[in-house]
């Protein structure tokens, strides 16, 4: 089986500005976890309204990261993310300060995202077959390296991933019953240096 790499968009700042907003982050993750959806299924997923749904989902076309598939109609026509993953760097944003402001509230909502999510696991984990349990967790490690030293450390960390996306099983939900299929797994990687003297 021959598996696509992912589909990455590099955000400009006008993106940038763009996807820097509550419910616009939030539709966009929701297509990408969930696959498409019409603005009124979003809408109710999202406890928000119909009609702000669908302009905010137009907004984020206007950038490229979601596009309407073929079918339906009006606001029964689903939406889909446009790429698998989006990214940038501050280099992209240098200069501009409203850019610098969207992805400083990005970096911090993509935060908030990682802390909810892990203390629901946390919160649900004992509910979880042991082997899931054990599987799960977290760690942290301490290098000393340069910036390049950590880009090719970031680097080598994507390639891993792209080799475990690689070989995944195509398509379809696993079974729910089943306490050994597969499973979305969510991973984040946070990498920054340190203030030694402040620590």
């Amino acid at each position: 089986m021959t598996t696509q790499p992912p589909t990455i968009l590099r955000l400009d700042p006008g993106a940038l500005k763009v996807l820097a907003h509550p419910l616009r982050s939030r539709l966009l993750t929701a297509l990408r976890l969930h696959g498409p959806a019409t603005a009124t299924e979003l809408a109710t997923t999202l406890a928000t309204n119909t009609g702000a749904t669908s302009y905010h989902l137009r907004k984020l076309a206007s950038v490229g990261l979601v596009e309407e598939t073929d079918g339906g109609h009006g606001r029964e026509r689903p939406w889909r993310a446009a790429t698998d993953m989006h990214a940038w760097t501050e280099r992209d944003v240098e200069g501009d300060a409203d850019a610098m402001t969207a992805t400083d509230w990005l970096r911090r909502y993509y935060l908030r995202g990682f802390i909810d999510r892990y203390e629901r696991w946390l919160d649900e984990q004992a509910a979880w077959p042991l082997d899931w349990q054990d599987a799960a967790g977290a760690t942290d490690f301490a290098l000393r390296l340069s910036p390049a030293g950590l880009a090719a450390f970031n680097a080598e960390i994507e390639a891993l991933y792209e080799r475990y996306r690689a070989n995944a099983p195509a398509g379809g939900e696993s079974a729910a019953d089943d306490p050994a299929a597969d499973r979305l797994v969510q991973v984040y990687v946070h990498a920054f240096p340190l203030d030694e003297a402040g620590r």
